[in-house]
């Protein structure tokens, strides 16, 4: 048995020419409200004017025996960077007034009702945490009053035997838990053509047609009763709505690097989150899962085609989520982001090497989208999500390429690296860098990149956060300094391995596409040393400058992270929660003050794993 299905009913999925425009003419069409056209005015004009400002010190700075090529490249490389940090800072501070306005919401019934699928797509996963939080969702959902009729869809892509296998038997204990006639399925594709994209177009087209929307989640995705409901009632009341995002808490994290990225996503997303929410408006973007989909418009407007490079014929479009919103908006539908929709959760890379993998996958989809941003009828707003998420990539070889100068650059044009080695004057006309200099260049970028941080843990409450949900005051401030020094000691490891992804995506390497590991777990000194080499070798060498006095020991921060890439790399997946002092850390709601739909995924996976464990098979229906 390889599928348990409700009967067939085929929907229209036609492949999109991104060469022509195309308009759905059942699309109501929306367009931005004047509102967030302003909101766009207080969001980019303050991060272009600072830049301005910033290229004018500098060229002021560095002109004072001319300008020259070289001064006018890393003024460049400076205005580039800062740009976007500038950008980061008046996002937050329009999501902080935002959060402070009284913003109107959504009132009424939930529309009208619809059927909703409830989509999984998993690929090699583990069965008991995929169906045991299909346990927990289903059985809120059970609780949470509503009009709309819900089915669930396990949609597996899974090549492991053994693992399908437990899929069936984790399948049939699901039925058996809630009845056969519940409606939920299950499916697993002969072949995974396409990827998720090929398995989720596979469902459109043989099934869509007898669901008014899907709700299309990830393999860790877990969402309360509410948020599911919440998310379906503001479709229903939507009727030009397409798509309309979530955003998802993380959750799960025992270790110090899971930990971090808990607590940045829970501190500092909320701001961010509501800025990015008040300027995009009905322009959004879309992450691939917890987010609800109206079917037809999908279907008839969101076919991907495969990209013709000068790399490769006929590629499948990666990070196709980026695309399949600009498509919808494109063809009139419009795009929501919800962020104050609570509920809404996913699990994290419990190590640095497990995210960088990760990353390396995500690269080269987000710098495949440059292929894609001259595509007839985008809305201005998609190109730009498009491009923000080729350049969040982009900026660390920019930043990478700033260290280097930096370095080169020494204490000035007496004492720089190339006149140290070639015993002769450089070519190259350095700028001075004395010691107020650098100081103040380290200050202002420091104070740019956490300002964000700042904002975001200031307006906790704003975000809906109370002190006793992160352990109190006490507790908050030590968790707040603890991710500061903890990103610091990590930033520069990320930008080496981010412009190695680069670097690999640009030489055309493909990476492999394999399951993300969700618990993650301690690696061996040889696999660190192999991954971590580069950035050991760096940093190494600007120790090595530093004490030859030939580097400025303003990077001694950027250096030791560097050098020590390895054992921080071991120290990232160390579990908090070996220690009860310890397993405070970092903690947030999730971990202080857990929701009942966590409380119960967390339940519902132990019983599956045991049903799986047992001597005797579940039946698989």
């Amino acid at each position: 048995m390889t599928a348990v299905m409700p009967p067939e009913k085929p929907l229209a999925h036609p492949v999109q020419n991104l060469r022509k425009t195309h308009r759905d003419e059942t699309a109501p069409g929306s367009a931005s409200a004047p509102e967030a056209i302003g909101w766009r005015w207080a969001t980019f004009l303050p991060a272009f004017l600072t830049t301005f400002g910033l290229i004018a010190a500098f060229t002021d700075w560095f002109a004072m025996d001319g300008l020259s090529a070289f001064e006018a490249v890393l003024i460049g490389l400076i205005a580039v960077t800062f740009f976007w940090i500038s950008l980061s800072v008046s996002t937050v501070t329009v999501g902080i007034v935002n959060m402070l306005r009284t913003v109107h919401h959504d009132t009424g019934d939930g529309g009208t009702p619809m059927k909703v699928a409830l989509l999984v797509p998993v690929y090699n996963e583990v069965p008991a945490d995929v169906f045991g939080n299909a346990t927990a969702m289903l059985s809120q959902l059970a609780q949470t009053q509503t009009a709309h009729e819900y089915s669930l869809f396990i949609l597996s892509d899974t090549r492991d035997e053994v693992i399908a296998e437990q899929e069936l038997r984790a399948f049939g204990s699901l039925r058996a838990r809630f009845g056969s006639k519940a409606r939920i399925y299950y499916r697993r594709r002969a072949e995974n053509t396409d990827r998720k994209v090929g398995n989720l177009a596979d469902w459109v087209e043989r099934w869509g047609g007898g669901y008014g929307a899907m709700l299309v989640l990830d393999a860790d995705s877990l969402m309360s009763g509410r948020a599911i409901v919440d998310l379906s009632d503001a479709m229903a009341r939507d009727p030009s709505a397409g798509l309309i995002q979530s955003f998802p808490q993380l959750f799960g994290a025992e270790t110090l690097f899971g930990r971090v990225q808990q607590f940045s996503n829970t501190i500092y997303g909320a701001a961010l989150a509501e800025g990015l929410a008040s300027w995009a408006d009905r322009e959004g973007n879309y992450w691939g899962h917890n987010a609800i989909i109206r079917t037809a418009a999908f279907a008839s407007c969101a076919g991907l085609p495969k990209l013709n490079t000068v790399r490769s014929k006929g590629a499948l479009i990666l990070s196709h989520d980026f695309v399949e919103a600009g498509l919808l908006r494109r063809a009139g539908w419009s795009v929501r982001f919800l962020p104050r929709v609570k509920g809404s959760y996913e699990e994290v890379p419990a190590t640095l090497i497990d995210y960088v993998r990760r990353d390396r996958r995500w690269c080269q989809g987000n710098l495949q989208h440059l292929n894609i941003l001259g595509s007839k009828g985008f809305h201005p707003v998609t190109r730009f999500h498009m491009f923000h998420g080729a350049m969040s990539y982009l900026l660390s070889p920019v930043w990478f390429g700033l260290l280097t100068i930096w370095a080169l650059i020494g204490v000035g044009e007496n004492a720089n690296v190339i006149r140290y080695f070639s015993g002769v004057n450089p070519q190259v006309n350095w700028p001075e860098m004395p010691t107020v200099n650098n100081f103040m260049i380290l200050l202002f970028m420091y104070g740019m990149l956490l300002a964000p941080k700042l904002m975001g843990a200031s307006a906790i409450t704003q975000a809906g956060l109370k002190l006793r949900d992160l352990g109190g005051l006490g507790q908050f401030l030590l968790s707040f300094l603890t991710e500061i020094i903890v990103s610091i000691l990590y930033a520069p490891i990320l930008m080496v391995q981010q412009s190695i992804a680069v670097l690999r995506t640009f030489l055309g390497l493909k990476e492999k596409w394999t399951p993300q590991v969700r618990r993650g777990g301690q690696y061996g000194l040889r696999t660190l040393i192999g991954f971590h080499a580069v950035e050991t070798l760096i940093g190494a060498a600007l120790v090595a400058g530093m004490s030859a006095g030939v580097v400025t020991l303003w990077l001694m921060p950027i250096a030791v992270s560097l050098a020590l890439a390895v054992p921080l790399s071991a120290l990232s997946g160390y579990k908090l929660t070996r220690s009860r002092w310890l397993s405070r850390l970092l903690g947030t709601a999730e971990v202080f003050n857990s929701p009942a739909i966590i409380r119960s995924a967390k339940r519902e996976r132990k019983r599956m794993a045991a049903a799986l464990d047992a001597p005797t098979g579940m039946p698989a229906e």
